[in-house]
C-alpha cells in the first residue's frame, strides 16, 4: 500500500493571505523525505488554492507520482495534457463548496466521457475516477476506461466504533468489484491518523490520498514528520 499526499492545504493557507507563501512545492519535498510515494493536488476551476503554477513545478521537481485532481472539462484536459501528470483522477467540483463533496455519478453517464477518458489516457496519463463505494459506479467506471478508481471515504469516516465493521465490508465489496474489472483501487477523503488503520485489511486498496489530516499534524510537529507517521501506519514500518 502507498501513500499521495494531498496538498492543497497549504496553498489555502497561502492563499488566506494572499502570500507567496508557505510555497506547496516546499511541502511536496518535505512530503517525499517523509516517505510519500506520490503527491496530490487538485486545480480547481476557481484556482482557490492550487494553481497552474504549483502544478507544473510540481510536475518538474518532484521524484514521486503527480496525480491532478479535477473536473472534466476541456479546459482543465488541455492543462493535463500540456502538464502531462502521471495520473488524472476525475472528480465532480461544485461553486463555493469547502471540498469534494462526493464522487462522480457515473450512472446514465454520457458516450462523450468515455472519448474525453480515451484522450488523456492516448497522452501518456493513467486515468481514475473518484466514486462513492457502490458496485454500480464501479462497474460503469471500467466500462468507460478508467484505469483506477480512488473510492470516497467520507462515510466511511464518519462512523462510530461500533459501526465501522459494516463500512469496511462495504468498501472492502466495492475494492473486490474494481479488482474483478481489472481496474486498480485508491481510497481517499477524510482520512487520518485515528480511522486509516482497520482500512489497510482491505488488501485490493494499493493507495491511499490523504491531504488534511497530515497538514493538520505538520502544525505541530512538520511536514516530513507528519507525512512519516502516516507511513508508518500504512506500511507498517516501526
Amino acid at each position: 500500500m502507498e501513500l499521495s499526499v494531498n496538498i492543497d492545504h497549504i496553498a489555502t493557507l497561502r492563499e488566506a493571505r494572499r502570500e507567496d507563501f508557505p510555497d506547496p512545492i516546499y511541502a511536496a519535498i518535505e512530503a517525499e523525505m517523509g516517505g510519500a510515494d506520490g503527491i496530490t493536488v487538485h486545480l480547481r476551476g476557481d484556482r482557490r488554492h492550487i494553481k497552474e503554477r504549483d502544478l507544473e513545478l510540481l510536475r518538474q521537481i518532484i521524484k514521486t507520482e503527480l496525480t491532478l485532481e479535477m473536473a472534466a472539462t476541456q479546459s482543465m484536459a488541455n492543462i493535463a495534457v500540456r502538464v502531462k501528470p502521471h495520473c488524472v483522477t476525475l472528480v465532480p467540483e461544485s461553486p463555493g463548496e469547502v471540498t469534494t463533496q462526493g464522487g462522480l455519478n457515473l450512472l446514465g453517464v454520457k458516450e462523450d466521457l468515455k472519448l474525453y477518458i480515451s484522450n488523456l489516457k492516448e497522452n501518456g496519463i493513467m486515468l481514475g475516477i473518484f466514486v462513492d463505494p457502490d458496485v454500480e459506479q464501479v462497474k460503469e467506471a471500467a466500462r468507460i476506461g478508467a484505469q483506477y478508481v480512488e473510492i470516497n471515504t467520507t462515510e466511511y469516516s464518519k462512523l462510530d466504533l461500533k459501526n465501522v465493521k459494516n463500512g469496511i465490508i462495504q468498501i472492502a465489496r466495492v475494492a473486490k468489484a474494481a479488482k474483478r474489472e481489472n481496474i486498480a483501487v485508491h481510497a481517499g477523503h477524510d482520512l487520518g491518523y485515528r480511522n486509516i488503520q482497520a482500512l489497510l485489511s482491505v488488501t485490493e486498496i494499493s493507495v491511499f490520498s490523504i491531504g488534511f489530516a497530515i497538514v493538520a499534524r505538520a502544525v505541530f510537529v512538520g511536514f516530513r514528520q507528519a507525512t512519516n507517521e502516516m507511513v508508518s501506519i500504512i506500511k507498517g514500518v516501526k
